[in-house]
């Protein structure tokens, strides 16, 4: 009885925690479903600069799908800024797998001198923030003539460290004996590299592409370093350009931000779990 007593308190506290998670995105669903006159009379406080709440129902009286529709078929603006993150989100995922993973592979499979100090050094950059590496990346940017277009902000992304360490992890975790057995069967290294390191260690890389998705979709820092064309901006920057008078484009705007980051964690929630396992463990 003892022991049942903590298990539900802990169960109890957990859903709580987690409805309390929920309440954003109960909002956003909601509010995208207001009214124009409703969002106006619960925003008002705010809208008029009040020192009061704000009122919020999480039903609409009279849901409406209006802003759904004005955003998806009257403004053309929405889909070009929609477009720009698919487009650096994409290439970025794109760029990482033909350049972490191969340099993961290299320094969890052969012993090459200097191997531990280059890795340790990919560490240090890996900790490294963005506002820290920001002027040089400026300025090599500037010198290449790419200030101001999306190579900018893609390709410094590619090349990236943090999932070079992550799927490093899960190489690492890999059986020896089985390459060194494929060895002797005379098994190519791009054979080992294709048929046994990939699939045996694909946790560690669908979790470097989910864990790379929900960053680089959210992208604002580097773009509105290297960015000054809004054409090319992306769709975190679209975002708060929206007016308070238009709050129920803003909510609809943001609800559609969060489908695909949803739909990409729901999907690779497993790997993920898997990859930051493997990643914690050991050489």
């Amino acid at each position: 009885m003892k022991k049942i007593l903590p298990k539900a308190l802990v169960k109890c506290f957990l859903l709580l925690l987690g409805a309390a998670f929920c309440v954003p995105v109960l909002f956003l669903l909601s509010g995208s479903l207001l009214s124009r006159y409703e969002l106006q009379e619960s925003l008002l406080p705010l809208m008029a600069d009040q020192e009061q709440l704000i009122t919020w129902n999480f039903w609409p009286a009279y849901p409406t799908f209006s802003h759904y529709g004005k955003i998806l078929f009257q403004t053309p603006q929405f889909f070009v800024v929609f477009w720009n993150s698919m487009k650096i989100t994409g290439c970025i995922l794109l760029g990482q797998f033909f350049f972490a993973v191969p340099a993961a592979w290299a320094f969890a499979v052969y012993p090459f001198s200097c191997r531990k100090l280059l890795f340790t050094l990919y560490v240090v950059l890996m900790l490294m923030p963005f506002q820290v590496t920001m002027l040089s990346n400026y300025l090599v940017l500037d010198g290449l003539s790419l200030m101001n277009t999306h190579k900018a902000v893609i390709l410094p992304a590619v090349f990236s460290t943090y999932p070079v360490f992550l799927i490093y992890r899960g190489f690492c975790n890999l059986p020896r004996g089985l390459i060194e057995a494929a060895r002797i069967d005379g098994a190519g290294e791009w054979m080992i590299f294709t048929t046994i390191g990939l699939p045996l260690a694909s946790g560690g890389i669908l979790s470097a592409v989910v864990l790379g998705f929900l960053e680089y979709w959210s992208l604002i820092e580097q773009p509105l370093a290297f960015l000054k064309d809004q054409a090319l901006w992306p769709l975190s920057l679209y975002l708060p350009e929206i007016s308070l008078d238009q709050a129920g484009y803003s909510f609809v705007a943001s609800v559609i931000t969060l489908i695909p980051a949803i739909f990409v964690f729901l999907w690779g929630r497993e790997y993920l779990e898997r990859g930051i396992a493997a990643s914690a463990l050991k050489e």
